[in-house]
């Protein structure tokens, strides 16, 4: 078993199961939680569990290290300890990606809103709830690429509408907004790569050229969900001051009927409105 599948398995064995509101039930004949009970708080499979601990799996990502260290109650040492392992160094020159505990106790708090968190490079690290009833599960099968970059310039953002003004601001503020994360992190391939990805679009190639230098601070939504129909947002971003994280939550648009829109879909959750009540 390497390091980081004994880590894992030793942070399994010390977290009792009330600390994560489990009920007792039977006995058990070893401490600490059960694998499956760990797949289920992370939002992984059991088998990935199984093939982390045994040193069998590839290298996790980083939101996977983040699931798991908020389903093992890791402290921020640990979880920085477990990036680390995963091959996600904690260097001044790397894009950070740890969510720290303060952050996840702040998007507990604004449950009501849908909210997402995204490092420097605006992919996406952890999101809520409501956050995937609105836009989709980015976890679920075909979802497709988690970073906002190569879905607006690269593929598609298939629920999200703008008019041609509106797509061409936020492109302008993304790509803008990129370029100064460049000159924070100098040595991260990863950066590196993302942005020779890009330019195999011709629109960011264009905007990539004009090397204007920004901060994307927020933005008009409107989702088209297949249930609910259109559901005017506005986003606003709260960045990290150490880590240049993104904590981007969305509002609903004053008298266009969108909070009711959200309260309906906190209720259902990413099935369909039509299976919830059949």
């Amino acid at each position: 078993m390497d390091r980081l599948g004994a880590a894992l398995r030793a942070w399994r064995d010390r977290l009792e199961p009330a600390a994560v509101g489990l009920a007792h039930g039977s006995p058990r004949r070893v401490p600490g939680l059960r694998r499956a009970e760990v797949a289920a708080l992370a939002g992984i499979s059991v088998e990935y569990v199984v093939r982390l601990e045994q040193g069998r799996a590839g290298t996790p990502s980083a939101q996977v290290c983040s699931s798991l260290a908020r389903a093992l109650q890791l402290s921020d040492d640990e979880h920085a300890h477990l990036l680390r392992m995963a091959g996600h160094a904690a260097d001044p020159g790397r894009v950070p990606r740890m969510i720290p505990g303060s952050l996840h106790r702040i998007v507990d708090q604004l449950a009501g809103n849908p909210l997402a968190v995204y490092d420097a490079t605006w992919q996406l690290l952890h999101w809520n709830p409501l956050f995937a009833a609105t836009f989709g599960d980015p976890a679920a099968p075909g979802a497709g690429d988690r970073n906002v970059l190569v879905r607006q310039f690269l593929g598609e953002l298939p629920r999200v509408r703008q008019t041609a003004t509106e797509r061409a601001a936020f492109e302008e503020s993304l790509v803008a907004d990129l370029r100064a994360t460049t000159s924070r992190y100098l040595d991260d391939p990863d950066l590196a790569a993302l942005v020779s990805r890009l330019r195999h679009s011709p629109r960011f190639g264009e905007l990539w050229s004009r090397r204007a230098v920004g901060g994307h601070q927020s933005a008009h939504k409107r989702v088209r969900h297949p249930d609910v129909g259109d559901i005017a947002l506005n986003s606003d971003i709260l960045n990290t001051q150490d880590t240049n994280l993104r904590l981007v939550v969305y509002a609903p648009q004053p008298g266009t009927g969108a909070r009711s829109k959200l309260e309906l879909l906190a209720a259902i959750g990413v099935q369909s409105i039509s299976s919830s009540q059949g």
